[in-house]
Order: structure tokens, then C-alpha cells, then sequence
């Protein structure tokens, strides 16, 4: 079991950019907004990341040569007290760790 750094990098382009934006192809922003996170509160997205997933233990998936890539099954309690099951990737290199990506937990038991 693997507990990765609170202070891992989250870009805030890869929030406000990517999974809070409405794409054509893997939208993850109308999944997102079901648990209330929008453009207009982004840092609460970071900030729940942070406390809520960056918290639970890590599993290693592969080991490539950009890094160590680990994935976060948790569920997010969203800023209207829905509750939603997320699957987070991030990347563990020698100088950091990042945010790579979140997509809905579709094994999850909820």
C-alpha cells in the first residue's frame, strides 16, 4: 500500500482545460458537475483531490520510462453532497508526483 504526497502537482490546466470543460470525445465535465464541480469552482476540485483522494491508498499499475504510474480508486464528495465513484491516475517520477487524469469508477460497488 502506497500513500502518494499531498502536495502532489495537479495542473490547474488540466482541471479548468480539460476535465471541467464540455469535450466532443471523454467528456468528464457533465459526470463532474453531477457532484456540483464547474469552471467556477475549479480550486475546490484541487482541494478535493487533495483531502479526499490523494488520502487513500495507491496501487501500482505500470512502471514505463516517464515514471511510475499509480491509480486512486475513491469516492469524491462533491460540493452539493453528492457522492461519485472516480478512478484517478498519477504519475510518481523522482522529482514529483502528478495528476494525470480521472475518469468515473465504472468497477466500483455503489
Amino acid at each position: 500500500m502506497v500513500i502518494l504526497p499531498p502536495n502532489a502537482t495537479i495542473a490547474e490546466e488540466k482541471l479548468t482545460k480539460y476535465l471541467l470543460v464540455l469535450l466532443p470525445k471523454d467528456d468528464k465535465s457533465q459526470f463532474l458537475a453531477r457532484a456540483g464541480y464547474t469552471l467556477d469552482n475549479w480550486q475546490q476540485l484541487e482541494q478535493d483531490l487533495r483531502s479526499q483522494v490523494l488520502t487513500q491508498p495507491a496501487d501500482k499499475i505500470e512502471t514505463n520510462r516517464y515514471g511510475t504510474k499509480y491509480a486512486i480508486h475513491a469516492q469524491l464528495s462533491g460540493v452539493n453532497g453528492i457522492v461519485i465513484d472516480i478512478l484517478t491516475i498519477w504519475m510518481v517520477t523522482n522529482t514529483m508526483t502528478k495528476f494525470v487524469t480521472l475518469v468515473p469508477d465504472k468497477g466500483a460497488n455503489s
